[in-house]
Parts: C-alpha cells; sequence; structure tokens
C-alpha cells in the first residue's frame, strides 16, 4: 500500500447522536463530542482531503511540529 505525504491514516465518521469518531490507521483516536464536533465537521465540509488530514491531526493533538525527521 502506497500512501502520500498528505494521507496521515485519519479517517472520520459522524454518528446519528451527533458524535465523530476519529480514526488513524484503523485504531480510534478520540471521539468529539457536542461543539467540538459541530465545529470539526463544519470545518471539514467542503474542505479537500490533505485539509480533512490536517484537521483530524490537530483535533488529535497528533501532528508534527517541524523538527521530526
Amino acid at each position: 500500500m502506497t500512501t502520500s505525504k498528505t494521507d496521515l491514516g485519519f479517517t472520520h465518521r459522524a454518528t446519528a447522536n451527533g458524535a465523530v469518531h476519529i480514526s488513524r490507521n484503523g485504531r480510534e483516536v478520540t471521539v468529539l463530542r457536542g461543539k467540538a464536533a459541530s465545529s470539526f465537521l463544519a470545518k471539514a465540509e467542503g474542505a479537500t482531503e490533505t485539509a480533512v488530514q490536517q484537521l483530524c491531526a490537530r483535533v488529535t493533538g497528533n501532528y508534527k511540529r517541524g523538527n521530526e525527521r
């Protein structure tokens, strides 16, 4: 499986009760509820796949800070 640099392995899904489940490489990382979930969905709507990947990374706190190699 090849992945591009923009694919960080995140996926998200919204549930009927308004929660957003964010997973990375098949493992659930976090669940957003309430204002956080609605804010995330508003930002993700209409965004590019790269932007959604970055948004997921920022929400989960799992993003590069520029000093990793």
